[in-house]
Formats: structure tokens, sequence, C-alpha cells
């Protein structure tokens, strides 16, 4: 989708809606050959508002169609955040002919006569691969009798003990439900108590195996989003746990916070389900947002966007295990013009530049630092536009910023820079994708990633490396583009 003056911001790379607001992923799922994207969506506005389930398709989870919204409110409430799985041997009793898709979704219920609200999980199911649903009429199949937030359950069949289980974000604590048929379900555990961050309301959580790098082991993982909470400037974020799981408890082995992106801008993603075991990877997608100011961003008659989707493994250190992420490989065949950088030594105080002037590009460079005090990267949206990754070697600390990216000033919080923090910098390896208005770093082969919005009147003119005090030496690096026609 290319971006035209009538739609500024609109992204080449990534899902957004056509029209109207759009928040989180919801019931990603993998099905006769289509990526599934259901996503929250208000219909009528470009703000938050009544919720439904917007939907999307891809073969090449690049590349989306937009179809029609999926699911609507109803008697029940609106329809919050949930997933879907594929039910492929008949346990719902919705398929006596062939397998088909069932969304676990939460019904959110808010009147005169339901303050505080009620949350509660309902299914509906698909005969004709996502493109119209029923809904069950036992719903909701899972009620609270006192909890106001009980929402966004992830479903998945957990093959040890032959039985749906369901992770459910539960106030400040994520609960645990198993079911053999996906309308009877039992309480299981509760895990959260005591570990973690809990700056905010815990939502959209996620539990999945995933592969250790370089091995044939496997650990259990935990995705948990963190809502905003004004006292901090964060605002919302995700975190994760790594541990074990045997289909009633999960247990982390871990005590410090670890957390999935260090930017302002991924949240409430989850990973999608039924990814055919040949291909054997957990694939992720999250929000491009934050709630700090979500509403606000300037964007006209459409509002957000998707990350890219990313390959999730984990990383072993010392012992330590650590979620990476890479972006999936299908995204290679969009850049097609490269330009290789190497050799490069870019001395005291001095920049090299280079011209890009895309649509889109990456960026990819592997940086060796002799005695630099800063170095990195300033990506040029326009000649006064600018957003800028610098490394400082002394503190080891990797910031970028965007307070001169172009339009900013739609959030007092927005233009603060983002920073994390580097094991060494010494020898530091980038993946940057630029995109009409987003910024995506991945350091270290995505040992850490940091995603940013940003909106500047063009996506990349060119960009420049510098060194401050010093010496850096560009080992290799390379900027991809379209091709150019």
């Amino acid at each position: 989708m290319k971006t035209t003056k009538l739609e500024k911001y609109r992204p080449a790379l990534h899902f957004s809606p056509k029209r109207n607001w759009m928040n989180d992923p919801n019931g990603l799922v993998y099905f006769k050959g289509e990526y599934h994207l259901f996503f929250q969506h208000n219909p009528n506005d470009s703000i938050w508002g009544p919720m439904h389930w917007g939907h999307a398709v891809s073969k090449d989870l690049i590349k989306w169609e937009e179809l029609e919204i999926a699911l609507s409110p109803d008697e029940h409430g609106t329809i919050f955040s949930g997933s879907a799985i594929v039910d492929w041997n008949n346990t719902s009793g919705f398929f006596p002919n062939e397998p088909g898709l069932v969304a676990i979704f939460t019904h959110h219920l808010e009147d005169e006569t339901h303050n505080p609200p009620e949350q509660s999980q309902s299914l509906a199911y698909s005969y004709d691969k996502g493109r119209t649903w029923i809904k069950y009429d036992g719903n909701p199949v899972l009620t609270h009798p006192t909890k106001v937030d009980f929402r966004d359950p992830k479903v998945f069949w957990h093959e040890e003990s032959s039985k749906w289980v369901m992770v459910l974000a539960t106030e400040q604590t994520i609960s645990i439900y198993s079911s053999p048929n996906l309308t009877d379900w039992q309480f299981e555990s509760e895990f959260g108590e005591g570990i973690g961050s809990h700056d905010g309301v815990w939502e959209c959580p996620d539990l999945f195996e995933l592969t250790v790098e370089h091995s044939n082991r496997k650990k259990w993982v935990l995705i948990v989003s963190i809502g905003d909470n004004p006292r901090f400037d964060s605002g919302s974020r995700t975190q994760y746990f790594v541990g074990s799981f045997d289909g009633k408890n999960f247990v982390a082995e871990h005590d410090d916070v670890k957390w999935l992106d260090y930017g302002k801008d991924n949240y409430a993603g989850v990973s999608f389900s039924n990814v055919p075991k040949e291909d054997g990877r957990r694939i992720y997608l999250g929000w491009m947002s934050n709630w700090r100011y979500a509403n606000q961003v300037p964007t006209d008659g459409w509002r957000s966007q998707m990350t890219l989707p990313r390959e999730l493994k984990l990383r072993e250190t010392h012992g330590n295990f650590e979620i990476v992420q890479k972006v999936v490989s299908e995204l290679d065949k969009y850049f097609t013009n490269k330009t290789e950088i190497k050799g490069v030594t870019i001395g005291t105080n001095g920049t090299d530049n280079f011209e890009v002037d895309a649509e889109y590009a990456e960026i990819e460079l592997i940086f060796e630092n002799n005695n630099a005090i800063q170095y990195g990267i300033t990506i040029h949206h326009t000649e006064a536009q600018y957003t800028t990754i610098c490394i400082n070697s002394i503190d080891n600390a990797l910031t970028l910023e965007r307070k001169h990216s172009g339009k900013v000033d739609f959030s007092d919080n927005f233009f603060r820079p983002q920073m994390l923090k580097l094991n060494e910098s010494k020898r530091i390896q980038l993946r940057v994708i630029i995109d009409s208005s987003s910024v995506e770093l991945f350091i270290n082969e995505g040992a850490k990633a940091l995603t940013s919005l940003v909106y500047p009147d063009k996506a990349c003119e060119g960009i420049s490396l510098f060194a401050s005090e010093g010496k850096v030496k560009v080992v290799h690096g390379k900027i991809s583009i379209p091709s150019i026609i």
C-alpha cells in the first residue's frame, strides 16, 4: 500500500486499518494457507470506542487484505481481545464434517445496570475460513463473580495433558484454566503475585514453548502486557517470564523483570496459533502504539498500525535465557536494491553520508568502536526532520531520539528519549527498518528491540553515520530499499 498525500504517514510494510481506530491484535492464527489477523476496531471513529473485531488475511505476513468486520457487539457486550484456534479434532462439537476456526474472546458489558463493567469469555466459530462467524448460543462460557478485569483469553492445545489451556488477564495476575471442549472451563492456578512489574494492570497474556537457539531444548515463556500508569514515563509496555509449565502451573525461573521491547511502541502483542510444525516458528505481532498518546497520534481518518511480525527464540547467556526477535524472513523480498558499506572509518566529530530516498528502507551495520565516546546513525527523513540512534561507550547505553523526527507536539511524552542498556559497546550489530511512520531497531541479532513511531513528512531521504571524540569503524553494512522504477 503506497503512501499518498491524502494518507500521510500510511505505512508501506506494516498493517494499518483502511479507516478508523485499531488497537490490540486478536485471534492470530494460520489456517489453510492464510495468516489471520483480527484486531480491536472501532468502525465509527478514529479514536477508541465500541470494540469490534476487525479482520485481515495475508499469505506472507507483510501484505494484508482487510476483510469485513468479523465480530460485532451484542447483548453480552462489546468484543474485547482474545484468540483463535483450529479445532482439528472437533472437541467443541462445532465441526462434525471438517476442522474449522474457533474464536475465544472477552465480552465487555458496561451500562447503567453493569457498573462496574462485567467481563466474560465467549466463543464464536467459522466454517468458511473466518469470513463469517456464528456466536455460540451458550455464551458466555466463563465468568467470575468478583473480578472486574477478567479478559484477553489466549487458548492453546496442551499436548501432554490433552486439553485446552487458557491464560487470562485477571487484574494483576494471570489465571490459568483448562477445558476438554472449549465450553466447560476449570480453574487451574494463578501466577503473578510478588513477581514481575506491577506498574499497571496486566493484559494480553500468551503462553508458549520457545526453542533455545542452536539447540533442541525448549522452555516455556509467558508474555504479559502492562497497562499505562500516569505515574511512570514509559506508558504501556510488555514484560515476559521464562520457566516451566505442566498443564496446570506456570513457574518462572528468574526474579528479574524482563522487557520484550525497550521502545515506547510495542504493546499487547501475542503469537500466531497453528503455524505448521514443518515451519516451526513462533511468530509474534504487536500493536505499534502506546496508551499514553494512542488517541492523539496525527493520522487522519485512520489510526494505528501493527509491528512487523517477528520470529521469537530464546538465547542463553551464562545460564540466563532471554527472548531474541528477528523480523520474519518473508520481509526480505520487499528489499531488492542493496548498497554495501565496507571498511568505513568515521573520524573524530565526523560523519559519513548516504543517500536513500525511499518509501521504506532497511539498514544493517556492524560497528567496531576504536575510541569514540559516542557513535551511531542519524536517519534523515527530510532536510529538517531526523531521528538519531546514539551509542554512548561510557555508559554502555543506546538512545533513540525522536524529538526532531517530524510531528511531535501532540503529546508531552512522545518526544522524550528512549534508552536501553547494552552489555558492552565495543562491537555492536544494528538492524534498522524504516517505514513511513516508524523505526524498528534490533540490536545484536535481535537480543534487544526498540520500536518507535515517528511522524515525518517523508520516510527517509538519507542516513549519516557519526562519531564524536574518537573513531569508529563500520566493519560491514548494507542499505536496502525497494527497486526504484
